[in-house]
């Protein structure tokens, strides 16, 4: 099943050779806390302790080696909501590249400013992704900069798979693996790695309520755009591209079920990672903890939720801890 699809189990395990040394092979823990309540076990695949705070930068180091050395010369550009930006930054500079990031007015400061600080040259354009991505498409079309896209790229899924070898390595028992899911990367690499080496284990998306793109172009069969949103889980705003072609097709042959959150959900389990776990995340890599704090996660265990990044505006985040957080589109709890 997996080989007939964009990325395969052998170009997942290509990219764990080639990034080797320059990511971080990430802890994988047991939680007693969420355990005791799922009534299995729990394990957190800590990847928020990744080198720039997210998973990003296993997509976007293998993306930048798979470059040819004239290709990373002209220079890479990208459009994120902040993570896959400060990866591909960090990536660029570490191999000698120059990075451009087009971002929405919709990204957080605090990931904008990481990303000049890393010597990236920032474009703020628009209030989507859409129209951060037009920016790419004309900085390729006129200037010759070569395109790593956040999510749709085959290196960049070989890349996010990674992780899911990793999780399958430390726990191959494991019932269900709990992904957040945006564009796809992220959930498409990892359902491609642990489905081929363990067919039964279950792979979950878990994504905002409200603007989410893949399952909203999942439950009409093909790419759809969707309003973006604000949410606290930034990192997963906007859109899969109407012309996608790799992460949608995998996340339809690969993912068990999506799951949807709403605001008031991620922000308890933004809070549990902080009072029970004693880690900092950001929205969008609570939404495992918040499924399962929300009784949505059914079945057996063991079951492993990613922390996928850290990179939240501490202002924000200390607003959610003590309750004083405004929440999108609905009442605080």
């Amino acid at each position: 099943m997996v080989s007939t699809l964009p990325v395969s189990l052998e170009d997942i395990r290509a990219a764990a050779r080639r990034i080797a040394g320059r990511v971080t092979t990430t802890p994988m823990v047991q939680s007693a806390s969420l355990g005791e309540l799922a009534g299995v076990p729990v394990h957190l695949k800590l990847e928020h302790h990744q080198t720039t705070g997210s998973f990003k930068l296993r997509g976007a180091t293998n993306a930048v080696l798979s470059l040819s050395p004239a290709q990373r010369v002209r220079g890479v550009v990208a459009a994120s909501t902040g993570n896959h930006g400060r990866a591909l930054a960090y990536a660029a500079k570490t191999e000698g590249a120059v990075a451009t990031i087009c971002m929405s007015r919709l990204v957080p400061e605090n990931k904008v400013s990481e990303i000049r600080r890393l010597g990236a040259d920032v474009r703020i354009v628009g209030i989507s992704q859409d129209e951060a991505q037009q920016e790419v498409d004309r900085l390729v079309r006129e200037e010759g900069l070569v395109m790593v896209p956040p999510f749709d790229h085959p290196d960049v899924v070989a890349g996010q798979g990674t992780l899911g070898l990793e999780i399958i390595d430390d726990l191959p028992e494991a019932a269900s693996v709990l992904v957040p899911l945006s564009g796809g990367g992220l959930a498409a690499g990892v359902a491609a790695a642990v489905k081929a080496i363990s067919p039964t284990t279950k792979v979950i998306g878990l994504t905002m309520e409200k603007g989410a793109a893949m399952k909203a172009s999942l439950d009409a069969g093909q790419a759809v755009q969707v309003e973006e949103v604000a949410s606290l889980a930034d990192s997963l705003g906007g859109g899969i591209g109407l012309d996608n072609r790799v992460t949608f097709a995998m996340c339809r042959e690969l993912l068990d079920d999506v799951i949807l959150l709403t605001e008031t959900e991620i922000a308890a389990g933004m809070r549990h990672a902080y009072a029970c776990e004693r880690q900092v995340v950001e929205g969008a890599g609570a939404v495992g903890i918040a499924a399962l704090l929300a009784g949505k996660i059914r079945g057996g265990g063991p079951i492993v939720a990613i922390l996928s990044g850290a990179n939240v505006d501490m202002e924000q985040h200390l607003r959610v801890i003590n309750g004083t957080q405004p929440l999108y589109g609905e009442e605080r709890p």
